[in-house]
């Protein structure tokens, strides 16, 4: 089941940005609704666009995060723990996962997107292995999921004016954030080591 799970969340992830790297300039946006947008843009820092360490030093934590829950998700299977801790562990690893391939091949494989507006500019193009715009572990990460909800009265202090959740994501991040708080608000115990019997009776008492 979490080889699955993994391999479809890798699956889709990847076909949703080699569809837009290949199809989509720099900051080009398509309105899906008022508050649903495809826009274009790439990062090489955290999760929602977030951008403070370098890339390497990014993927080398990202690598570490992903031994370490594996390493949980080999316990919890191993213990026959909820089926839904384990679906949630295979997402969050295989969202990790997806974005260290951006970070590892796609300065590989991809030419450089350039920016919308660049006269003569075409979308960036899949080419051999090793000959693209950059290198190994210098990959940017494809972000394109923008929803603009609304923008908060100019009268609001420190938020006027501003965009209510302007993140923009991916389906690799969307994967490890639902897994991630669906873990801590539902699951958080089975990872502490508590006993089963020590769970029920806490849930007993209250």
């Amino acid at each position: 089941m979490s080889g699955g799970i993994i391999l479809i969340v890798l699956i889709l992830d990847q076909l949703i940005k080699f569809k837009v790297k290949t199809g989509m300039l720099l900051y080009q946006s398509h309105d899906v609704t008022s508050w649903f947008k495809i826009l274009f843009t790439e990062n090489q820092g955290m999760a929602f666009g977030m951008d403070f360490i370098g890339t390497m030093l990014l993927t080398l934590f990202r690598v570490v995060a992903i031994c370490f829950f594996v390493g949980l998700l080999a316990k919890a299977i191993r213990r026959r723990l909820p089926a839904g801790l384990i679906i949630c562990l295979s997402m969050v690893i295989a969202g990790a996962a997806g974005n260290i391939i951006d970070n590892c091949f796609y300065g590989l494989i991809f030419t450089a997107s350039p920016l919308e507006g660049t006269p003569g500019a075409t979308p960036a193009v899949l080419t051999a292995f090793g000959e693209g715009n950059g290198s190994f572990l210098t990959g940017h990460v494809v972000d394109m999921f923008y929803f603009p909800l609304f923008t908060w009265p100019d009268w609001v202090p420190f938020l006027g004016g501003k965009v209510f959740f302007n993140a923009i994501f991916n389906f690799a991040d969307a994967s490890i954030s639902c897994g991630a708080v669906a873990i801590l608000i539902f699951y958080w115990r089975f990872l502490t080591g508590k006993p089963r019997a020590a769970v029920s009776n806490a849930s007993d008492d209250k």
